[in-house]
């Protein structure tokens, strides 16, 4: 089963008239989520803010008619977007711990503001992860690129104790 959401927007020009078999245009704006409490609440709160900024909103909830496949394709093709952000985030961070190294930059600032990028990153991923319901291509690839973020960070706590303890938690003496 599948209720509404997910905005796809369907242009006018794109209808085929059927109004002699009564279908009517509801609005320009249409998707759908796989029908659980979760998703119920998620459609009952963006129907209520639609309705609140004066605009209307229906929520139907039915079974699909044929293509499950191609829209199951759809909501993982979306889900691999975010991952691919995800992954792109992990570089980054891998980046910026290899930029601190290289420079001998292993200062607890700098620690601080990596574990903070971790953090944000380990929500954003939950949020994704949270959101595929259909178990997205690369979800496992991106589970192993956060992992590896949380390797590498380990790995740059352990020199910046070493610095701490020795004194040299500065720039690289030139």
């Amino acid at each position: 089963m599948w209720a509404s959401f997910d905005c796809l927007r369907i242009e006018k020009h794109e209808f085929v008239d059927s109004s002699e078999h009564g279908q009517f245009c509801l609005g320009c704006c249409v998707g759908a989520l796989p029908a659980d409490p979760g998703a119920e609440r998620v459609m009952r709160g963006v129907a209520q803010e639609v309705r609140e900024s004066e605009g209307t909103a229906h929520l139907v909830r039915g079974a699909l008619v044929g293509a499950e496949a191609a829209l199951v394709a759809t909501f993982n093709a979306a889900r691999d977007e975010e991952y691919r952000e995800v992954l792109d985030r992990c570089h980054t961070l891998h980046a910026e711990l290899e930029k601190e190294r290289k420079a001998g930059k292993f200062t607890f600032a700098e620690l601080e503001e990596n574990e903070e990028d971790l953090a944000k990153l380990e929500a954003w991923m939950a949020k994704v992860h949270a959101r595929d319901r259909f178990g997205a291509p690369l979800a496992q690839e991106a589970k192993r690129a956060l992992e590896a973020c949380r390797e590498d960070l380990e790995a740059f706590v352990g020199s910046v104790y070493d610095a701490a303890d020795h004194g040299s938690a500065g720039p690289a003496a030139t």
